[in-house]
């Protein structure tokens, strides 16, 4: 086992990633990508990093001492799903692009239950780093780490995930995400005189019913005659990709008299966006703090919980001491930016200033006991 006093390269990791950053897959077997590569010979030593900018020179994030920096990635989800994915994917290729690293290798569309073989096989390749998309990934971690301490990992394990050894993880709250979320919805629902949302998903996971939990909460401390459905659309476990299933929920949901559209799913989500825009109905990004920017796509509000987002602050943690390999660094709605809803145009002054007020009661521990029963209840204790 690798001495975990060893932060100098990871203080070193942490500045040049400033950085890489619950849960989705398919059926489609593992695909494995890579860009340009630079050349593989060793910076020499004596090369001093651009005036331009504070990050330090390739090598000190060379864990495994080959002479170059090579950051793995690993999802369940497609790379361009347009989502959660994308995000993680695009940072990682901006951080490798920026300081000089190799291009990183990407592997999407992991089965989960091929996850170990899959992890495994990119461990073998030289990489520096390891960065696992989602929790869908994360069973057989532990003693992959144990095994391949060379590497640093990191995973974007999501709500609830437990300490681990030798893993940096990043966790948030599904259920301070939706509360925001559902009030948020609320809030235009109220106004678009509406009274009921669908929660398009996978297959009733614990986090799914967490995060539906959190968002009935929320549309209900805005009118409590509001009402939301869950409506599975995937194979178990995982599969968020089912785009014909979400896209027959949807019909059904709209048929039923649905005013808002949560669709919390992989690459299925913006085929769902898509449709919700054309009927004109309330809709949000799953994770993604950009869909406001968005051309293509009509956001209402972004429900933000970015894997790309969450890899900045996850490694300044690690540069200024506060985290280590077996940490976790958790995102609470309220307090940190990355986290909570957020309304793009169109949303009132009003709106605006209730939402950051419920936010903020969020950040202050004011809804513990709710939250507690929503997490009992999505996880039996």
């Amino acid at each position: 086992m690798r001495d975990r006093t060893r932060l100098r390269a990871v203080f070193a990791l942490v500045a040049v990633l400033a950085l890489v950053a619950a849960a989705c897959g398919d059926d489609d077997a593992a695909t494995t990508t890579a860009g340009d590569t630079v050349a593989t010979t060793a910076a020499p030593a004596t090369t001093a990093a651009p005036a331009t900018t504070s990050a330090p020179q390739p090598e000190f994030a060379d864990f495994n001492g080959d002479g170059k920096v090579i950051i793995g990635v690993a999802t369940d989800g497609a790379r361009d799903d347009g989502s959660y994915y994308q995000t993680l994917v695009e940072t990682v290729e901006e951080i490798s692009a920026t300081n000089g690293f190799e291009a990183p290798i990407i592997v999407d569309l992991i089965d989960p239950a091929n996850a170990d073989a899959e992890l495994e096989a990119l461990a073998q390749q030289g990489v520096d780093v390891i960065a696992v998309g989602s929790s869908a990934l994360a069973e057989g971690l532990p003693a992959l780490a144990l095994e391949y301490d060379e590497i640093y990992w990191y995973c974007n394990c999501g709500s609830g995930s437990p300490a681990a050894e030798g893993i940096m993880k990043s966790s948030d709250s599904g259920a301070e995400l939706w509360i925001s979320g559902g009030y948020a919805a609320g809030l235009l629902l109220q106004d678009a005189g509406g009274d009921s949302a669908v929660f398009i998903g996978c297959c009733d996971l614990n986090f799914e019913v967490e995060s539906f939990n959190g968002l009935v909460l929320g549309l209900q401390m805005v009118d409590p005659s509001f009402t939301a459905t869950y409506v599975p659309t995937g194979n178990f476990p995982f599969d968020f990709n089912n785009t014909a299933g979400a896209t027959e929920a949807y019909a059904a949901a709209i048929a039923e008299g649905a005013d808002v559209v949560v669709p919390f799913l992989g690459d299925a989500h913006e085929p769902i966006v898509q449709l919700a825009n054309e009927d004109g109905l309330i809709v949000m990004t799953v994770g993604p703090s950009d869909g406001c920017e968005r051309d293509d796509l009509d956001y209402d509000f972004v429900v933000k919980f970015s894997a790309g987002d969450y890899v900045r602050p996850v490694f300044d943690d690690i540069l200024s001491g506060v985290a280590e390999e077996g940490g976790i660094r958790n995102f609470t709605v309220g307090i940190d930016d990355e986290v909570g809803a957020e309304f793009c145009d169109g949303a009132t002054a009003a709106q605006v200033d209730m939402l950051d007020a419920l936010n903020a009661q969020i950040g202050a521990g004011d809804f513990g006991d709710e939250i507690f029963a929503i997490l009992s209840d999505a996880y039996g204790f």
